[in-house]
């Protein structure tokens, strides 16, 4: 989603913006924009429609210099995708750029019109910009003004403002829209992402909910909505230095598949001990064995692509531990009344950390009775979710750029598994051979991946030839590979712009099955396991209705072919890893399509990569 930065030096900050905007370009964007105030106390804005690139040869162009400025990538909500609704936008001597929504701003914009405001955008954003400049007109202090406008805002946010008139100090809030400051040398920066500022400094501030800024090149001073002086530790960097290129590889995307197997061995290594034991470094605290070992049940919350990785580890929970779980789409979650069982455990599931819907269910979570703790799994060290969460796991996948999730997800399974072994271990009075058997089985699995990378032509390229021109695709699967189902789906929707549906197999007489005909694809997953036999019938009831049939199994499995079945036959792939596998089949497919369609899949149309509005 919008990317914010702002910068104040005693150096010309122009290119520090420009490149910052450049590292936040993976968040995904359709316009983008910069502000500065000059020598002589102007201000100076520049923006456009498309890419930084954009934005950069216009600046270049223009020669333009200055010491404090503000820049923005926007993800169009409010308002179209136009150059007067993008970023930065201004009242006289007010700048401002703005991540989130302003849920009252119709009524603020209805005020400010009385006061004889004009508004030059559709967007939400421009209240805050009118609102900070009525109030500096009854004095200069940019504080006191943004303090004044956030107690008139209503909804989720982060701000930086700046004052032509006072080059001298910018001026940030936030409530949960992420908001960090970077401690330079006689300089100081703000972003939305600590990746726009890695490359600069070594040291940040965390702004926390409800909390204001004023930052200057040698100083930064934090209140609280209300007022009050904090204090705050600066922390070291942790984060990935530099955003990884993309190397000999078309696409991001294409890499990070192929980055899969190793991702998976390092993980295996990290968590395995010498005796096939797992063990998770993250959680040193001894308490979260003792809330292992009591809870009763455990809810997972998350989106998108977590939240299929999620549903998965329902499965998981179930099968192999004593213990419930349930699984929500986190903008659900949030949106209703809760009885939560006794003694139960948030699990929250997340990429980057900063999903804001998924941080509403954290944060609804802290007010509700019966959770013993809180979880984060997740693939940035320094998220929202894991500083404000009580226990957090790292899925240690790497920097993910692709709007798309591939290796993530693969991570986010690989360590649920390992996560449910471990709670077996801790929970069973009598150990049995489980932790050794995953190992055995999880060791094999980079394998099986890197061999289907490599055969993928082989295996899948008539199914892609066949796929690529059609507009509905349905996939079916059963127990823990429904949500592989559902992930084939959602790759097939977000980056080949094919309408996919996935469905429970078990469900095609009640209703999908008026979809099969001859022209609409069906994809059924059936791998070797406890369930296949009622897989077979499903394909039955599929091929009886002369349906277009394409059936991803295993070697072992003997289904016969004809001119309306096709079958993809993988590898001997073990029960208990099998739908970490059969994900990446439908990475493959999706990707190729969408190469064929010359779709740039990195950043798909209408998508960001972190959702940090809801």
């Amino acid at each position: 989603m919008c990317g914010i930065i702002g910068a104040i030096s005693q150096r010309n900050v122009v290119k520090t913006l420009i490149n910052g905007l450049y590292r936040l370009e993976y968040r995904g964007y359709d316009s983008v924009g910069l502000a500065i105030v000059d020598e002589n106390s102007k201000l100076f804005r520049v923006r456009e429609v498309g890419k930084t690139i954009d934005l950069d040869k216009k600046i270049q162009h223009l020669a333009v210099f200055g010491k404090i400025g503000i820049a923005h990538t926007r993800w169009a909500t409010h308002g179209k995708l136009s150059e007067r609704n993008a970023h930065p936008h201004v009242s006289d001597y007010i700048s401002i750029v703005h991540n989130g929504t302003i849920e009252n701003y119709r009524e603020l914009k209805t005020w400010l019109r009385k006061k004889k405001y004009l508004f030059f955008s559709e967007t939400d954003s421009e209240v805050i910009a009118h609102l900070i400049h009525w109030e500096t007109q009854r004095n200069k202090n940019l504080l006191r003004a943004v303090q004044k406008v956030v107690l008139m805002l209503h909804g989720n946010y982060s701000i930086i403002a700046m004052d032509s008139r006072d080059p001298k100090r910018l001026v940030s809030a936030r409530t949960f829209n992420p908001l960090i400051i970077g401690l330079g040398k006689g300089e100081n920066f703000l972003a939305s992402d600590q990746v726009a500022l890695s490359s600069i400094v070594e040291r940040f501030l965390h702004l926390k909910k409800n909390e204001i800024a004023e930052v200057s090149k040698n100083d930064v001073k934090i209140l609280s909505f209300d007022g009050r002086l904090i204090e705050r530790r600066d922390v070291s960097s942790q984060i990935y230095q530099e955003i990884p290129t993309k190397g000999l590889y078309r696409y991001y995307m294409e890499k990070e598949i192929y980055e899969q197997p190793e991702i998976i061995e390092e993980l295996i290594k990290d968590r395995f001990d010498s005796k096939n034991n797992i063990f998770f470094s993250d959680l040193e605290d001894s308490r979260i064995e003792e809330i292992f070992i009591k809870m009763e049940s455990i809810q997972i919350v998350a989106c998108g692509t977590s939240y299929n990785a999620g549903m998965v580890g329902k499965y998981w929970f179930e099968s192999f531990t004593d213990i419930s779980c349930n699984v929500e789409i986190a903008s659900e979650y949030c949106c209703r009344n809760h009885v939560i069982s006794r003694n139960s455990l948030l699990i929250t599931l997340s990429q980057s950390g900063e999903t804001a819907d998924t941080i509403s269910a954290l944060n609804l979570s802290k007010n509700l009775k019966n959770y013993l703790a809180s979880l984060a799994i997740c693939n940035v060290s320094n998220s929202y979710l894991v500083r404000e969460s009580d226990f957090s796991i790292m899925t240690k996948a790497g920097m993910e750029i692709s709007v798309a999730s591939s290796k993530s997800f693969t991570a986010q399974l690989t360590t649920l598994l390992l996560l449910v072994a471990y709670i077996r271990n801790l929970r069973k009075k009598s150990k049995d051979s489980f932790q050794k058997d995953l190992f055995l089985s999880l060791k094999k699995l980079p394998k099986y991946i890197e061999k289907l990378l490599l055969n993928h032509q082989e295996k899948m390229n008539f199914l892609i030839s066949d796929l690529f021109d059609k507009r509905n695709v349905l996939i079916l699967g059963r127990g823990d590979h429904f949500p592989i189902a559902l992930e084939g789906a959602l790759k097939l929707k977000e980056i080949a712009y094919i309408h996919a549906e996935a469905n429970y197999a078990g469900e095609l007489k009640h209703g999908p099955l008026a979809l099969v005909d001859k022209k609409i694809p069906i994809i059924i997953i059936a791998p070797y396991n406890g369930i296949l036999s009622k897989i077979r019938l499903n394909i039955e009831e599929i091929r009886s209705r002369r349906g277009m049939l394409y059936v991803i199994t295993d070697e072992r499995v003997s289904i016969q072919e004809d001119d309306q079945t096709k079958i993809i036959s993988l590898f001997d792939i073990e029960e208990i890893i099998s739908p970490i596998f059969y994900a990446v089949p439908f990475q493959i497919l999706a990707y190729n399509i969408a190469l064929f369609k010359n779709i740039d899949m990195d950043h798909p149309r209408n998508l960001a990569k972190s959702v940090t509005v809801e």
